[in-house]
């Protein structure tokens, strides 16, 4: 079950912005410091992408949801972490991924994050990769589209000890597109910046 989605306080008081969720007093004694939160609409038949700011879900038919009020809010990435409680206002580490929340937007606080592999929608993601050349000129590589073919991980490289340092490992699948120069599909973009005055 999800946890009670509170709305946004709309009485006196400061407005909430992307980085302060002012929910009054009341429903502030709710939440800790620490605590993660999802900020978004209440599911209300949508179809299509759902999720504000990025898109998070794709719903084929309101009957998939089960009337699950909280559906958007569960799969929404418009999360933030609470690291201060004043005068019933949460303040958040950092900045909603969709900004100011919008009317009718509530939050909800993360009691735990459960991930599925398959299923019909597929959360796509770019990459731009930069190789720096001895000389200063670089090689640019742009892949506009691609699909997590595994889960996050996390992978420790040894160094001399007491160093350590711990990478993110992922693997990507690289999706075509047109390119809208010429209508060809392509998968990834090559561009070369040289330096000036670098050997030839």
């Amino acid at each position: 079950m999800a946890a009670a989605a509170v709305p946004l306080w709309a009485g006196s008081g400061p407005a909430s912005t992307a980085i302060s969720l002012n929910v009054g007093t009341t429903a502030a004694a709710g939440f800790g410091v620490g605590d993660l939160v999802a900020v978004d609409v209440d599911y209300t038949g949508q179809l299509g992408y759902v999720g504000t700011g990025v898109s998070a879900a794709y719903v084929h038919a309101a009957t998939a949801v089960g009337g699950d009020v909280n559906y958007v809010r569960r799969v929404t990435l418009n999360v933030g972490v609470v690291v201060v409680i004043t005068g019933g206002v949460l303040e958040l580490g950092c900045a909603l991924l969709a900004g100011v929340p919008t009317a009718g937007m509530q939050v909800s606080r993360l009691v735990g994050f459960c991930d599925r592999e398959g299923a019909s929608f597929f959360q796509e993601w770019s990459a731009l990769f930069v190789m720096d050349g001895e000389q200063g000129d670089r090689v640019l590589f742009y892949y506009p589209r691609l699909q997590a073919m595994q889960g996050s991980a996390e992978v420790e490289d040894a160094l001399t000890a007491p160093l350590e340092r711990i990478r993110l490992a992922g693997a990507f699948r690289a999706l075509p597109v047109k390119d809208a120069n010429d209508g060809e599909t392509v998968l990834c973009f090559r561009s070369y910046l040289p330096a000036a005055l670098r050997s030839i």
